[in-house]
């Protein structure tokens, strides 16, 4: 009897586990970051700016930027949704590129960035679209996990900190863009994460992604 009893509740575990299992796969949402390497990830110039602490990247160093370039979509998105858990350190700045691709140095020219910032001496702050649609209120603290979003549907971005939209953009004014800005244009691309300065650190964790219909 008592084996009757425990084959059964192992079933009704085993129907538990399955069930949430299938439920994270109908969810869409796709880790990028295995939270123990940069697998998946590559960065040209000053690769040490990049680390995994405690089951986190750390981005402490010389300018730098780390590029997706995993299996999922063949590390090429276009329409999706896009989190991650962000924690700054005081006076740190960093971004996430969206619709970029690999450099080797330098700025990525290709794509947007989407701010990093609650305290850095620059006023744009977190959740802006960097010098298309700027942010000025600072809405989560340094030393603080908190939730930065991003989604691109078609020509529309919207951004949000802790489930509050901060950012709802339509492109519809690429024609007026020059010089370093004329790339700043929704096409399709993969995600980069930036390390700005050697004096700005930011950690980020829980990186996952969720394809949508193109």
């Amino acid at each position: 009897m008592k084996r009757t009893i425990n084959i059964l509740a192992a079933f009704a575990l085993l129907t538990v586990m399955g069930s949430a299992v299938s439920d994270t796969k109908q969810d869409g949402w796709i880790s990028i970051f295995d939270g123990k390497s940069l697998k998946g990830w590559k960065v040209g110039n000053n690769a040490s700016s990049f680390s995994v602490v405690d089951g986190a990247i750390q981005v402490a160093g010389p300018t730098a930027h780390l590029f997706y370039e995993g299996p999922v979509k063949n590390h090429m998105f276009k329409n999706f949704e896009f989190k991650a858990q962000v924690m700054t350190k005081p006076g740190a700045n960093s971004g996430i590129y969206i619709h970029t691709a690999y450099q080797e140095s330098g700025w990525p020219s290709k794509g947007y960035e989407v701010q990093v910032n609650n305290s850095h001496t620059d006023w744009k702050r977190t959740g802006s679209l960097y010098n298309i649609q700027d942010v000025k209120e600072t809405y989560v603290k340094d030393n603080e996990w908190y939730t930065e979003y991003i989604k691109v549907e078609g020509k529309h971005i919207t951004i949000k900190i802790n489930d509050k939209t901060v950012v709802d953009y339509e492109e519809s004014d690429t024609d007026k863009r020059s010089g370093g800005e004329k790339d700043r244009i929704l096409s399709s691309g993969t995600f980069a994460l930036q390390a700005h300065d050697p004096k700005s650190v930011v950690l980020f964790k829980d990186i996952q992604v969720k394809p949508l219909t193109e």
